[in-house]
């Protein structure tokens, strides 16, 4: 029985096995047929978006001519009335040349590193592209020779972008494989070598050949000629004024494979390897105007938008940020290059009659500080933003005093941060405060008291008034007041305001320390940015993106870009009411008592920085916000200086002029809502002395640097001499800036 049982076991053992493999079959019957499924669906899809690539690509070369590879390279800029501004124009128009007049040794360079097949390929050439693949893998992911032929470059440089994808990239070839058809390889090679790029805004041989050599690209010698060609590939890595040895290395390559591949003779290559390369000197950039400079500034970046670029401006690390102004510098200088270069019609929202008055302003209210530094420009100041409520777009900026024969590269009023002192309370401080309750009748506490960061907080003049209404503390400009309730709401959920209003110079220390609500900053704000700060709360809580642009449109009047400012909503209407009703009285019973425009709604704030070395009047209308700063460029005291002394002088009188025509009218909603009228702030017991995070003494350094790739126009950047770290373990009664209005 025992047997019997065992031999059962057996069969019905033998019998089981067939089962499971059974079982495994369709198991893996059913995944091969559904990867099947997948691949062939993946393969329809891809060759669907193939197919219209291919149609795309069709239509681009069969719309083009010859002109399309002369596009006129005038970007013209145009006021909010339609009158032109000036005119942005690039050298590729007007340098152009014909096949027969190229230089014939820049022809075979370019042949001899681009594209040695040239003459063979179709437009796409398969074996250039495995071999370049296959240098990439032996010189260690080093690139020494491209995929793409000339053809192919030339397609993307004027049909495509730069986009990394394998759309692009298919459509790229399909765009080569049609221009062969089309036009010779002459022609091809002549609008190559007419459109690529050679750095420093050079488009074409003869731009880059008058640009570096002051001659005639008829004039070049050999070796000049394969030193620029060595140039496109990179234009970054072999920018020959500030990368010449690489492209030395790279000019000695392309003279040996000119001789490699029988173009020249071996005498000729020996004798181009010798020659000495002389560059012309550099060009100074020429200088523009306050307009031009933030004209150029809005467009570049409305165009680095429609490409998809993110701005930011919070950074979880100083690596963070680098990583992101590598990639900033990047998009900025292509866009800006394109600005130049593609014929576009600027529209603009800037109101030339009142720029002329904001000039004015300033250049009367500073005539007599005449001192000026090294390069013969004034050291005292000013900058002034208008924005236009009704579009939230700039109607007029200043970056600084007009100057005859002096050039205007730096504009103040976007490119320098400046400790704003007093003048950020209202939307770093105040306005927070009445979103969690608040209104102008809160009752607060302005008794002496001691930062949680150990530092004494005093009033300016030493006086207290113990119990004091929302409202009274920002007419008086309370330091004690302010600070009690940026304590409450913490430093965190406060600047998280600025962070939606893109506010950019934001540091790490501006969290850390209690006297950022007085205006001590670690490196400040801009004109720019305090306009449309303050902006947000005369259009009733909504904050729009500063911009001058309203529409930017192409050569056959496509547009492409429109209205690129976007909005979102930072205070809520009611706060913007009660915010507007207290700083109307900060312009009638305040620190910015005297700068009403006659029979018109008006709000504002002071701000003055510690030893006077900063003065801000920021304050709006139903109809216009304007932001005014004075100071110097070295940051040094300029005695007298106050928010209500120069800056309110400039404020009243550009918007006393720009609202001449306005009387009643619309007005700043008030309201004495907001709840918590008796509330404090904080606990009552603190208490001590001091508005800033910096030591007694403590001066602060003045540097200047290119902070715009984009405009590559110098900027001048205020800095402190000590880290903000060591400025909060010092204390002190003065030192870091911040506010102190009388």
């Amino acid at each position: 029985m025992a047997e019997e049982t065992k031999e059962t076991k057996k069969v019905i053992s033998k019998e089981k096995k067939p089962k499971k493999k059974k079982k495994k079959r369709k198991i893996l019957l059913k995944i091969s047929i559904v990867f099947l499924f997948l691949v062939v669906v993946g393969w329809f899809t891809v060759g669907i978006k193939v197919m219209k690539l291919r149609s795309e690509a069709k239509d681009l070369v069969a719309n083009a001519s010859e002109q399309t590879f002369k596009a006129t390279q005038t970007s013209v800029v145009y006021d909010t009335n339609g009158k032109v501004i000036t005119k942005l124009k690039g050298e590729k128009d007007v340098y152009y040349l014909k096949y027969k007049d190229l230089p014939v040794y820049a022809v075979a360079a370019m042949i001899s590193v681009e594209d040695n097949n040239f003459y063979k390929h179709n437009g796409v050439d398969f074996r250039g592209i495995a071999r370049a693949a296959v240098s990439f893998v032996t010189n260690k992911g080093s690139v020494t020779q491209g995929g793409s032929t000339i053809t192919q470059q030339l397609a993307r440089g004027v049909f495509l972008t730069r986009e990394v994808s394998w759309q692009r990239k298919v459509k790229e070839m399909f765009v080569a494989w049609d221009l062969e058809k089309q036009y010779s390889k002459d022609q091809i090679m002549e609008f190559y070598l007419n459109n690529v790029y050679f750095a420093n805004g050079y488009y074409g041989i003869q731009a880059a050949s008058k640009g570096y050599f002051d001659k005639d690209a008829k004039d070049l010698t050999m070796s000049e000629a394969a030193f620029l060609c060595a140039v496109p590939n990179a234009p970054n890595m072999y920018e020959p004024y500030h990368h010449k040895d690489k492209t030395m290395t790279r000019r000695d390559k392309i003279l040996k494979d000119m001789y490699k591949q029988k173009l020249i003779t071996k005498s000729q290559r020996d004798e181009a390897l010798k020659e000495t390369i002389t560059l012309k000197k550099k060009k100074t950039e020429q200088k523009r105007n306050y307009i031009e400079t933030y004209v150029i500034h809005s467009a570049t970046k409305a165009l680095m938008e429609k490409q998809g670029f993110e701005f930011r401006y919070v950074f979880d690390s100083d690596e963070d940020k680098q990583d992101y102004d590598e990639k900033y510098n990047k998009a900025y200088a292509e866009c800006k290059r394109t600005l130049y270069s593609a014929g576009y019609q600027i529209h603009t929202s800037i109101d030339l009659d009142a720029q002329k008055e904001l000039q004015n302003s300033i250049d009367n209210a500073l005539n007599g500080y005449t001192e000026k530094d090294k390069n013969k420009v004034y050291k005292v100041q000013g900058s002034g933003v208008c924005i236009d409520n009704e579009t939230g777009k700039v109607a007029a900026i200043v970056g600084g005093r007009y100057q005859k024969n002096v050039g205007l590269g730096l504009n103040r009023a976007y490119q320098s941060p400046r400790q704003p002192g007093s003048a950020i309370k209202p939307i770093l401080v105040y306005a927070p405060a009445m979103e969690r309750g608040y209104g102008p009748g809160s009752i607060l506490n302005d008794n002496p008291m001691s930062t949680k960061d150990k530092h004494r907080v005093r009033n300016s003049g030493g006086v207290y008034s113990g119990s004091i209404t929302l409202r009274r503390a920002l007419e008086k400009s309370s330091n004690v007041a302010t600070m009690r309730l940026y304590e409450e709401i913490g430093p965190k959920a406060a600047l998280r305001y600025l962070e939606k209003m893109n506010f950019k110079s934001l540091s790490e220390n501006d969290y850390k320390y209690y006297t950022t609500c007085l205006g001590g900053f670690t490196y400040g704000t801009t004109a720019e940015e305090m306009a449309s700060g303050y902006a947000a709360l005369a259009n009733q809580g909504v904050f729009r993106d500063p911009t001058c642009i309203v529409k930017i449109e192409d050569s056959d009047g496509e547009t492409v870009v429109s209205n690129p400012s976007k909005k979102r909503t930072v205070y809520s209407a009611n706060t913007a009411s009660m915010m507007s009703s207290v700083l109307k009285s900060v312009v009638t019973n305040g620190t910015g008592r005297g700068a009403k425009v006659p029979n018109v709604d008006t709000a504002g704030k002071t701000g003055t920085t510690t030893d006077n070395k900063d003065g801000w009047f920021c304050g709006y209308t139903p109809y216009y916000t304007t932001a005014v700063w004075v100071g110097r460029d070295d940051s040094k005291v300029i005695p007298n200086l106050t928010g209500s002394t120069y800056p309110k002088t400039i404020w009243s009188s550009f918007m006393n002029a720009l609202h001449k025509e306005f009387s009643g009218g619309k007005k700043l909603e008030s309201s004495e809502g907001g709840g918590g009228t008796n509330m404090p702030t904080t606990s009552q017991t603190t208490q001590g002395t001091t508005e800033n995070r910096s030591t007694k003494g403590t001066t602060q350094a003045t540097t200047q640097a290119t902070t715009q790739a984009t405009t590559q126009a110098t900027t001048q950047a205020t800095t402190q001499a000590t880290t903000a770290a060591t400025q909060q373990q010092n204390g002190g009664e003065d030192g870091r800036n911040s506010g102190n209005d009388e």
